[in-house]
């Protein structure tokens, strides 16, 4: 799936957040992506055929997986988001990565995105880091809205964002462009009232 800070301190860009949020759930690590990482972000994103709807087009290069890893820490350096390792706790392994971003703190909503390695689809994992994020934009970046974007063909994605509480709202015409053509993006969306909703439910 697919504001400038100036020379605010992290503190202040972050409100009281001075260190990159780790996260944790049963099975995974959210920790802030690192330059060792860069083996395994270039693994899952120069598989052309695994990657074909995630936005961009695929890594060529080795060279070009720090360039992804510094252009994900920039968000969080420069107030406009954060993007999460998923580190897999049994081995340590980086398996994806996720994050909410586009941060407009005025209007309180943001994007959100995420992508896994092939060889853990249809684990659960993803579902697992979304479930962590999800509370944390609500509930740590007081976020009102967040917003999914996917391509129509990308079915596992679809499928992923609407057992989260996502809602379909409508066809962005044309609004990405990569592979030598313009796609069409589906728009979701989630608000804290649904995510709120959909907890109470479960736990019910």
């Amino acid at each position: 799936m697919n504001d400038s800070a100036g020379s605010r301190s992290s503190s202040q860009r972050h409100g009281m957040l001075s260190t990159f949020p780790e996260l944790h759930t049963a099975r995974l690590r959210l920790r802030e992506i690192r330059p060792t990482d860069n083996e395994a972000l270039y693994a899952i994103h120069s598989d052309a055929e695994w990657m074909r709807w995630y936005g961009v087009d695929p890594l060529v290069d080795p060279s070009q997986a720090s360039q992804l890893a510094n252009l994900f820490a920039g968000w969080f350096h420069a107030g406009t988001g954060f993007r999460w390792a998923l580190e897999r706790r049994s081995d340590h392994r980086l398996i994806g990565t996720c994050g909410l971003f586009r941060w407009n703190r005025s209007w309180r909503n943001c994007v959100i995105g995420y992508e896994i390695a092939r060889f853990c689809q249809r684990q659960g994992y993803m579902r697992e880091a979304l479930e962590a994020i999800l509370e944390f934009g609500f509930s740590e970046m007081h976020l009102h809205r967040i917003q999914a974007e996917t391509h129509p063909d990308n079915h596992p994605s679809i499928a992923l964002a609407e057992r989260m509480g996502f809602r379909f709202e409508g066809v962005h015409r044309e609004q990405a462009y990569w592979g030598g053509r313009f796609h069409d993006l589906n728009c979701y969306s989630i608000l804290e009232q649904d995510w709120r909703q959909r907890n109470d439910l479960q736990e019910g």
